[in-house]
């Protein structure tokens, strides 16, 4: 029979090759904190057709189990806001709505939290409740809560928490208002994607204090796990400090530009061809500059009746579109609407290839209680000021 303890063992070892695991503190959480109990009561894996297929820890090999478990993988634990996989035995459609994040990102994050003893923690978005036992072995559950939008998500992380030993401090409620019980916190790390970090963690964080989170637009890639520290005047400043995905969170997710997409887009201001492929689109750093540029715009792929490839963007606030078709090695755009998103995109995606193509961690950003403002030091094309609302 597996040994989980040998398990926990082996992926410190390769998190540690991976250079994510640093300190002997973490290791000691990650050989202790049993991620099987973190699945229950099962895990929906990636099928034939973009279907789901269950598996549940009562139905399933005890090896098995083990061995899913401890994947470098993100494994899917709800469906659609509601479904687990004890619900179903056969292939599902689905879209995800709570996972256990793979284990590479969750100890990245916590090692670039550098926490210190007795340090007050806020986790935005408890999830399956793994990386809040990693918290609480570190610091003490004392030290640690964590905050959950979903009842159903909440309790079966508490019950996982219970059993394996902690118990910590779960409150419900929308982790983008964060929460006042131990305010102001040393740390604030949030397990959900947002659009800008909400001023509220930051009045909620010490002086010096650092928040962590994974800002971005609602593309699926794309999006930079920020870490700031919060000075005395109320403001906070740092950089992008690598890339980072997760789900966005509930209150800011939304709805995939969906319909008849021709019809959405028949009706132009303009035609030309494009000085930048929109191609480089589907790459991270683009997105993530384009989310920048124009951060109420979606990224939508299709395929024509003919089977080319379509590509869109809409901004459905301003009511603006663009629409891209291939034409052998080039690639036309018709933009529609009052703002002209490609040309807004594209002058971005040029000043950075002029800028040399930096790295998503060149980028920079300053909050305050008005807006954020990101940029690329040096090279003054590479600004944007996103006003709060």
């Amino acid at each position: 029979m597996t040994d989980a303890a040998t398990l926990r063992r082996a992926l410190a070892d390769r998190l540690t090759e991976a250079g994510v695991l640093v300190s002997p503190q973490w290791r000691e959480a990650v050989e202790a904190v049993p991620r099987e109990l973190f699945l229950h009561p099962g895990v929906f894996l990636p099928a034939e057709g973009g279907r789901w297929r269950p598996v549940t820890a009562v139905g399933c090999d005890p090896d098995q189990w083990a061995q899913i478990a401890y994947r470098d993988e993100s494994l899917t634990t709800q469906l659609d806001g509601h479904l687990t996989a004890d619900q179903v035995c056969d292939l599902v459609a689905g879209s995800p709505t709570s996972s256990s994040t793979t284990p590479v990102t969750v100890v990245d994050m916590v090692e670039k939290l550098e926490v210190e003893d007795r340090h007050q923690v806020l986790e935005i978005g408890t999830g399956t409740g793994y990386s809040s036992a990693l918290m609480c072995h570190r610091l003490g559950e004392d030290n640690v809560t964590t905050v959950e939008v979903d009842p159903a998500v909440a309790a079966r992380a508490d019950a996982a928490l219970e059993a394996a030993g902690y118990s910590t401090w779960t409150v419900m409620g929308d982790g983008l208002l964060g929460h006042p019980r131990r305010a102001p916190y040393d740390r604030v790390i949030a397990t959900c994607a947002v659009r800008r970090i909400p001023y509220t963690w930051i009045r909620q964080t010490k002086p010096g204090g650092m928040i962590l989170a994974t800002v971005g637009g609602s593309w699926q890639y794309g999006t930079g796990l920020a870490k700031v520290a919060v000075a005395e005047d109320g403001t906070a400043e740092g950089q992008i400090v690598g890339r980072s995905s997760f789900m966005q969170a509930r209150s800011q997710a939304e709805t995939p530009i969906t319909g008849d997409l021709s019809a959405r887009t028949a009706y132009a201001d303009s035609e030309r061809e494009t000085k930048v492929s929109p191609l480089l689109l589907e790459e991270w750093m683009p997105a993530f500059l384009a989310q920048l540029a124009a951060p109420g715009a979606h990224f939508t792929r299709a395929t024509s009746a003919d089977g080319n490839r379509l590509l869109y963007l809409f901004d459905p606030d301003r009511e603006s579109f663009a629409s891209f078709t291939e034409r052998g090695e080039t690639w036309t755009v018709r933009q529609g609407g009052p703002m002209p998103l490609w040309d807004t995109i594209e002058q971005t995606l040029a000043a950075w290839q002029d800028a040399g193509n930096p790295d998503i961690s060149a980028v920079q950003l300053h909050v305050t209680h008005e807006s954020h403002s990101y940029w690329i030091e040096g090279h003054p094309a590479l600004r944007w000021q996103h006003r709060l609302v």
